[in-house]
């Protein structure tokens, strides 16, 4: 990401870490980096998500991972919060507590 989940330095960084928030998903207990610290990383982040996903060479930043897997950026993030595959996904991998039918709003 841009910045850091305290204080992200994009729009785009800062609307993952609200859509990842409101799923309480807590990214004090997780690994975050931020690439405008190092060019080096930036770069290697783009060669990265194309070795381990050919057919997703993604070359936007924040780049968002789950347990290695790469899930996409802000705007895959934002389509799988409003479908509710977002809360499956983090409820699947153990990094949210599944919602009861009665806590939804």
């Amino acid at each position: 990401m841009k910045g850091t989940p305290d204080q992200p330095l994009c729009g785009f960084s800062r609307a993952a870490v609200q859509i990842l928030g409101v799923q309480g998903v807590d990214l004090t207990k997780h690994k975050t980096f931020n690439v405008l610290e190092d060019d080096e990383l930036r770069e290697g982040i783009k060669e990265y998500s194309y070795t381990t996903s050919p057919c997703s060479s993604w070359p936007t930043i924040p780049q968002v991972y789950i347990k290695g897997e790469f899930i996409g950026g802000t705007d895959i993030l934002l389509n799988m919060h409003q479908s509710g595959d977002l809360e499956e996904l983090l409820s699947s991998k153990g990094l949210i507590e599944p919602e009861e039918e009665g806590e939804r709003a």
